[in-house]
């Protein structure tokens, strides 16, 4: 099968997970030459914005792959994101439908389509719906935070709680979210490929809690090794907490922007359809969190290790 997105933060696990599994694999990337591949993948150079360069990645050994992942989206790519992802969208579904390829499988953003969705929320779903209209069935899991080193979202999490022992913060904290480890999206994703059934429906995925973004600030600083205080103020715009997300983290501001825009939306599963297909003993926050910690130390080290006269 096809993953699009293979050197993003899911794509780069799931890859391995289907090669364990005993799938064949091809690899989309724009830059061949900057992607260490894993052993037994095939690597295909490609942009999704040129669709003449996606022909090549539909194929295997001379045969259409049976599947492919679209894990592809421009949350902080700057103004123009949802025009690039539509078109990316499009692209993709037709050389997938022109490939004859049986199955699309794409992990988007929960939230109801009756909601007042955010902006970025919005474009995972316009994604969702040109995908749909494709020859191809399409399977959709639908996720909330990921927890993991390397996700926008969380990285932003981290980042607050490691710098601020107060925090100011607007109503949002209390907005309900399900967080979901990393390893357990990539266990869906490779799971919902090996149940045929599952072709053509939506499903919704979560972690074993329902957490409000207060609660998941206070319990990611304390397995930093401190506590939190957050003081409510009654109001503060989009804007504003935006620009006070640039002030105190490292994330870029259209990243900013669109974490903040999504903050409003209650986020929790409420199908939970997808156990009857890939039963799972989903991780713990707390583990989850622990393990992304983790690796973001290692690999902060390993970058330091890696700079000349610099000791981590």
């Amino acid at each position: 099968m096809l993953v699009t997105g293979a050197t993003g933060f899911v794509g780069s696990r799931l890859i391995p997970t289907l090669l364990e599994r005993g799938h064949d694999v091809v690899a989309l990337v724009r830059d061949a030459d900057g992607y260490d591949a894993p052993d037994g993948v095939s690597v295909v150079e490609g942009d999704l914005l040129e669709p003449e360069t996606l022909p090549p990645a539909f194929e295997l050994d001379g045969e259409t792959v049976d599947a492919a992942y679209y894990l592809v989206h421009s949350m902080d790519g700057g103004p123009g994101y949802e025009e690039r992802d539509r078109n990316c969208a499009r692209n993709f579904a037709e050389a997938a439908s022109a490939a004859d390829v049986d199955r699309i499988l794409y992990l988007g953003g929960l939230g109801e389509d009756r909601d007042d969705l955010s902006e970025h929320l919005q474009s995972r779903r316009e994604v969702e719906h040109i995908l749909g209209d494709a020859d191809p069935a399409l399977t959709t899991l639908r996720a909330a935070i990921i927890i993991g080193a390397g996700s926008a979202s969380f990285e932003v999490i981290a980042g607050l709680a490691r710098r601020l022992p107060v925090m100011i913060t607007p109503k949002w904290v209390d907005t309900l979210c399900q967080p979901i480890a990393v390893s357990d999206v990539v266990t869906y994703l490779a799971g919902v490929l090996e149940a045929p059934d599952t072709a053509g429906e939506t499903f919704e995925i979560g972690g074993p809690e329902v957490l409000t973004y207060a609660e998941i600030l206070r319990r990611t600083r304390r397995q930093l090794g401190g506590g939190l205080r957050i003081v409510r103020v009654p109001v503060l715009s989009p804007g504003l907490s935006a620009r006070w997300l640039r002030l105190v983290t490292d994330v870029n501001p259209y990243l900013a922007q669109s974490l903040v825009e999504g903050l409003r939306n209650t986020v929790i599963v409420e199908d939970d359809r997808i156990g009857e297909f890939v039963p799972i003993e989903c991780t713990s926050f707390e583990l989850a969190v622990a393990r992304a910690l983790t690796e973001s130390r290692n690999a902060e080290a390993s970058r330091l290790a890696a700079i000349p006269g610099v000791s981590s």
